[in-house]
């Protein structure tokens, strides 16, 4: 049997990673493949609790990230590993680089602790693709909708976004193997064309 492919998709709140999951998971059907979409924190029934908990409630910064990685162990075992042991493809709409991103980055969680938790929790496996969506911080502020309420993270202001992008970036800068950088300030169609190329080297 082929192995599936895992890919995640990441970037700072505002960026637009969401818009464009459809379009790939589109394009991957169409290349023959079972395709499965989820998200973290979430993608299971407990999952989905804890994400409201970590969306909504204030709590200690090391409570988030081990919920983070409580939800995560659950994605793996009921989504993620079963599905690539199918042949599957998964994408995930942030992974385990969103952690490191928004309570490493951007809350200053020490990284070390972060890396433990990520050993423990999936030491052998990584994605195959990840798609960073990035743009600048003034950029993202104007693209969340203010017609809704935000959640507590997107609540944050521009020196935690500063720190979560930066790690973003210094993330892809420590794995060039698997990242691919997205321009997301340029017009969709000019997006799904950089994702396309991206697509076709898989």
């Amino acid at each position: 049997m082929t192995p599936g492919k895992f890919i995640t998709f990441e970037g700072i709140d505002g960026a637009g990673k969401s818009t464009h999951i459809g379009f790939v998971a589109e394009c991957v059907r169409a290349a023959g493949h079972i395709v499965i979409t989820t998200r973290e924190p979430g993608g299971t029934t407990l999952g989905e609790t804890l994400r409201e908990l970590l969306l909504h409630r204030p709590m200690h910064l090391e409570t988030e990230a081990l919920l983070m990685f409580a939800a995560r162990r659950e994605h793996l075992a009921e989504v993620i590993e079963p599905a690539l042991a199918r042949g599957d493809w998964v994408i995930s709409d942030r992974f385990t680089d969103a952690t490191f991103a928004y309570q490493g980055g951007g809350r200053k969680l020490e990284r070390t602790k972060l890396e433990t938790l990520e050993h423990w929790v999936h030491p052998h496996l990584q994605p195959d693709i990840t798609l960073l969506f990035d743009v600048p911080l003034a950029v993202a502020r104007q693209r969340l909708d203010a017609s809704r309420t935000l959640d507590k993270f997107e609540q944050e202001q521009a020196d935690f976004f500063g720190g979560t992008r930066d790690e973003y970036l210094r993330r892809a800068a420590e794995f060039p193997e698997r990242f691919r950088l997205i321009d997301a300030t340029v017009p969709i169609v000019n997006v799904h064309k950089q994702l396309e190329k991206i697509l076709s080297t898989i």
